[in-house]
């Protein structure tokens, strides 16, 4: 990949080992601690390249928990967008145990690059956890807006999570409607589910039954792949 330091500064080392965080969903997740800080040692660089600049925002799926940085879907879709002939770097911000809110505190450290996609991959380690609905919403809202306000041209792709109905129907149908709904709200792309054919398939999945594996990674690539393409074809062209 062109952007593979990029990518392995952004990942490398953000597989953490199983734990819950806090009620408040300030931190944790289903299998990892928020890390607190962004994984690089340094903010990442100017955008010297050519081409736009696509940001995953997620948490440990984006991250590819339990296998290799460049099985994880996003190293999978810049392959993909460089056998295309397609010019972009693709950074990839997931974190194992993110939530919302630490999406919400990491993303000023982020922007500090340039940012003209973000692919919006949080909210499902609030969902299992039963963070308040409302709180969930205000945070991927609030890293839109901040987004929006560092580049008002950005294009926002919101991946939807759905979680199961052990926390009651009302709470599960009313988390899945949180990702149409942020995604009419901001005029942005909807990827209705991310897993789409890959959550509740075991071949598809790690022995954890929560996470993809290298399949199911594959899987989500090709699901995300036309959104992306959407996404990539929407960015204002910057003339010379």
């Amino acid at each position: 990949m062109r952007n593979g330091l990029l990518y392995t500064l952004l990942t490398l080392g953000v597989l953490a080992s199983s734990a819950c965080g806090s009620p408040d969903g300030s931190s944790g997740g289903e299998v990892a601690p928020d890390a607190g800080e962004s994984p690089a040692a340094t903010a990442p660089a100017p955008n010297v390249e050519q081409g736009p600049t696509v940001l995953f925002l997620g948490d440990s799926i984006s991250a590819g928990y339990g296998l290799e940085p460049d099985q994880a879907f996003p190293a999978l879709l810049d392959t993909r967008l460089d056998s295309l002939g397609i010019d972009a770097v693709v950074v990839n911000a997931g974190l194992s145990g993110e939530t919302s809110a630490g999406g919400l505190r990491r993303i000023d450290w982020l922007l500090q690059r340039p940012v003209d996609v973000l692919v919006l991959e949080l909210g499902g380690n609030d969902g299992l956890r039963g963070v308040d609905l409302a709180s969930t919403r205000a945070n991927l809202q609030g890293i839109i807006d901040r987004t929006k306000a560092q580049n008002p041209e950005v294009v926002v792709v919101v991946a939807g999570m759905m979680i199961p109905p052990n926390l009651g129907r009302e709470y599960t149908e009313s988390f899945a409607a949180i990702f149409p709904e942020l995604a009419e709200a901001n005029d942005a792309i909807l990827i209705p589910f991310l897993l789409d054919g890959v959550g509740g398939i075991e071949a598809y999945m790690l022995a954890d039954g929560i996470h993809p594996n290298a399949e199911g990674h594959r899987r989500v690539a090709r699901l995300v792949e036309p959104y992306l393409l959407e996404a990539l074809e929407s960015v204002p062209v910057t003339a010379p």
